[in-house]
């Protein structure tokens, strides 16, 4: 890899890190502030539609900032600003629609959401709707005006500014705390703290905006003024690129809204899934950028027939290292999984009851994550190979089987109040389990799909090395389990960072020994790198 694109993915790499403590820091003050109560769970609902739209139109390789990169990287800077103009007003007039729709309906649209809501929790989600409605106009500005800046090669300011959010909440739940002090947990003031969650959301929108202004200008790129030129052939191909793009993106937060759709009617499901889900995705994350960012460019340089051989190799090696990370960090995350939540949240209004649910949710989302992992290897080397279809197909596919597992783990709801499948009813860990029983049917059917594709693949040979990696990780849980709930650990902070601290350990070092003696190579070659690692911090 070029020293260039080297320091570009460490930028991008410590930005993204600094952003999500953050984020880990600000769901921190949530929790502390509002437990699992009714601010933050229909707020969960509220965001569902501006968050959608932020992610989706404002996020770092979302469609907007793809299709402005892949655009602007190829035209001078006098082009691209009148690109970037155009379409910052035509996106803005027509974002600036749905802000409207927003506000005016925001009352229906909570009921289309979270149907089971009950009154308080409704008319809260409403209310938290119409202050974050901007957050529409202002995401697909976020989204376009990044995108300019690292077809500029500017990548740090469009990385870190998530950071800018949370500073936002954090900052607003603090002069909320100064106002009302420990009367700020109280259920008479819930409707007070959303609306304050909810504004503090939408100036951190805002002030991502702004942020970028400054770079734009420097850049040549910025243009205070309305361009009504949807004929300029920069302006038509980013329209091109964006539409299919967004089609695409959206289909996967689809997903979000059938289970909180089906999450309403469960007491706190929504605010307990956002705690969990975080908990998650940020080692998620960053281990699925450390994985995915080398290997891409190897596939899409072995797509000829010639080099088949070597392609299946290092599809094998993508998926065994996703295997070798993701299934220990996942068997972790449900042994360990009411302690982590403790040390993490359970303070304020986050009591222990409230750790308990989340700690359920976690367990159950920790069964995925190796799920997760793969589920996005094998949609890369699709991709590579030129074929979008198929991962496309599968998405759709696993929008209705999402669905349906959903509406089944519930108990199979009717719209009289009965429910059908009353044996299958697992609550709201039962939303978690149908995402991670889709994304598993969807790994099997895109490995048989790249079976066929590629005309064979090892899949015996690479299901056993998985089953070793598996009872390894399942080993080393068990010890970690066995240690956390048998010593009778500290009460308090240092209790609990002990008590995961030191079961965590075990368990990992369980796992590395038996994974070693398994003779799976990618888990030998992880081992042998992390023990060389070891003497050398011994040293420092």
């Amino acid at each position: 890899m070029p020293q260039s694109l080297r320091r570009i993915a460490l930028i991008v790499a410590v930005a993204t890190a600094i952003s999500k403590v953050a984020g880990l820091v600000r769901q921190q003050a949530i929790a502390a502030a509002f437990g699992v109560g009714a601010a933050y769970d229909a707020y969960n609902y509220a965001y569902v539609l501006p968050g959608f739209l932020l992610i989706l139109l404002g996020g770092i390789n979302g469609p907007f900032h793809s299709a402005m990169v892949s655009v602007l990287a190829r035209r001078p800077r006098e082009q691209g600003a009148h690109v970037l103009a155009a379409i910052n007003t035509l996106v803005g007039a027509g974002l600036l629609v749905v802000t409207l729709i927003l506000l005016v309906a925001a009352d229906p649209l909570i009921t289309l959401v979270g149907p089971g809501l009950d009154a308080e929790r409704h008319a809260i989600a409403v209310v938290e709707l119409r202050w974050m409605a901007p957050m529409a106009l202002f995401a697909g500005l976020i989204g376009l005006g990044f995108g300019a800046l690292n077809a500029a090669d500017e990548f740090w300011l469009p990385s870190v500014s998530p950071l800018l959010s949370s500073v936002a909440v954090i900052a607003g739940l603090a002069l909320l705390w100064w106002q009302l002090g420990s009367a700020i947990t109280l259920p008479e003031n819930a409707l007070i703290g959303g609306v304050v969650l909810a504004a503090s959301t939408t100036v951190g929108a805002v002030l991502q905006w702004l942020i970028q202004l400054p770079a734009l200008a420097r850049q040549g790129l910025h243009r205070f003024r309305l361009v009504w030129d949807w004929q300029d052939p920069g302006v038509r191909e980013v329209l091109q690129v964006m539409g299919p793009a967004t089609l695409s993106s959206g289909m996967l937060q689809i997903n979000v809204f059938v289970s909180l759709f089906f999450a309403s009617g469960i007491p706190a499901a929504a605010a307990g899934l956002g705690y969990a889900n975080l908990l998650v995705q940020t080692p998620l994350g960053l281990i699925s950028n450390a994985l995915l960012v080398p290997l891409l460019p190897v596939y899409a340089r072995l797509t000829a027939p010639g080099d088949r051989p070597e392609l299946v190799a290092r599809i094998r090696q993508g998926l065994m290292l996703s295997n070798a990370s993701m299934l220990p960090l996942g068997a972790l995350m449900a042994a360990l999984a009411v302690p982590i939540v403790a040390l993490i949240y359970e303070r304020g209004a986050f009591d222990a009851g409230a750790a308990t649910l989340v700690g359920q949710l976690l367990m159950a989302y920790g069964i995925g994550m190796p799920a997760y992992l793969a589920r996005d290897v094998l949609v890369r080397v699709f991709y590579a190979l030129g074929d979008g279809v198929t991962p496309f197909r599968w998405s759709l596919a696993g929008i209705g089987l999402n669905a349906l597992f959903c509406w089944a783990f519930v108990g199979g709801p009717t719209p009289w109040g009965q429910q059908l499948l009353p044996v299958l009813y697992a609550g709201a860990a039962g939303l978690v389990l149908a995402t991670v029983a889709v994304n598993l049917i969807t790994c099997a059917g895109l490995l048989l799909a790249l079976q066929v594709r590629l005309h064979g693949l090892p899949l015996l040979a690479w299901g056993r090395d998985s089953g070793l990696l598996l009872g390894a990780a399942l080993l080393g849980a068990a010890a970690a389990w066995a240690l956390a709930t048998y010593v009778g650990w500290p009460t308090g902070l240092l209790g609990r960072l002990l008590q995961t601290g030191l079961s965590g350990s075990l368990g990992l070092l369980v796992y590395g020994l038996l994974a070693h003696r398994a003779g799976v190579p990618e888990a030998e070659q992880v081992v042998s790198q992390f023990s060389r690692r070891l003497p050398k911090l011994g040293r420092r």
